[in-house]
């Protein structure tokens, strides 16, 4: 029997997580979600920092975390503090910062898209 402090439930939710102050976003999965932490799966094994700033958009929720364990391409954080907080728990600067970076990576994948869709004028 699992005694832990409080109950895991298993989930498939799209997450950010992030790993230092350079405010690039790494696309991660909740695979296991508590009060207290989560398990995240990530695409490939990563390098982490002790903490790391991890964004659920379904839910709206945003957590500062400990990173308690490494597994291959997984990891387990216990949420700083014990509640959950939303996304104005993380400082608004730092989010806006990132919001705009990836605004701006978005807007030159847009073009990119449209450049490689325009059709082609003949020569006459």
């Amino acid at each position: 029997m699992d005694n832990r402090e409080a109950p895991r439930y298993k989930c498939f939710l799209r997450a950010f997580a992030y790993v230092d102050d350079s405010g690039i976003a790494v696309d991660c999965v909740v695979r296991e979600l508590s009060d207290i932490g989560a398990r995240l799966q990530f695409s490939k094994p990563r390098d982490f920092t002790e903490f790391v700033d991890l964004h659920i958009p379904i839910k709206g929720q945003s957590f500062h975390s400990k990173v308690q364990w490494h597994e291959g391409n997984e990891i387990g954080v216990a949420f700083h503090t014990t509640t959950n907080t939303n996304t104005a728990g993380i400082a608004i600067d730092r989010r806006v910062d990132r919001l705009e970076s990836e605004i701006v990576m978005l807007k030159k994948a847009i073009k990119h898209m449209q450049k490689n869709t325009e059709p082609k004028a003949e020569a006459v």
